[in-house]
């Protein structure tokens, strides 16, 4: 009898643990891609920062060795002739920010989107420049990079 109740115990035991890990298992992606989102967006910012600041090392530690960028005018620029131009003496960014700010997650690839109006100056006459871009990221080796960038001129209105 009392093999039959401790039998009955363990079946019950089994099932209920069973049974929670299939709920933490349910919520582990949720987590997952939650902290995914967040960092995307810390390196995202990060990013933003580094460029402002002409800052060449932190602009490239975060691209991959092939990136690409498509601008506004369909031209493909490599990783090198992108850093060059961003961290010119001819080329000033007023700080900015980024609207409608958009992470789709796809295992080890992220599509970051937004808008972003700029200003500056440019062989030190002013320019505005309103986009909106798609930043594409890979994770390789646990971490986050970005392959490629397209942009897409809004027209001023």
């Amino acid at each position: 009898m009392l093999n039959k109740c401790l039998g009955k115990f363990w079946i019950l035991l089994t099932l209920v643990s069973l049974c929670s890990l299939s709920v933490h298992a349910a919520d582990f992606p949720d987590q997952k891609r939650t902290a995914a989102v967040a960092e995307l967006k810390r390196l995202s910012d990060a990013w933003d920062q580094a460029i402002i600041r002409k800052d060449r090392a932190a602009i490239e530690s975060n691209m991959t060795e092939d990136f690409r960028q498509i601008d506004g005018s369909g031209d493909i620029e490599t990783k090198a002739s992108f850093v060059d131009g961003l961290v010119s003496d001819k080329l000033v960014l007023d700080p900015y920010t980024v609207e409608d700010f958009e992470v789709r997650l796809y295992d080890n690839v992220a599509l970051l989107s937004g808008r972003t109006q700029m200003t500056g100056r440019y062989d030190g006459k002013p320019f505005k420049s309103h986009y909106r871009y798609i930043d594409i990221y890979i994770k390789r080796n646990g971490r986050w990079k970005i392959v490629s960038v397209q942009i897409s001129k809004i027209p001023q209105q």
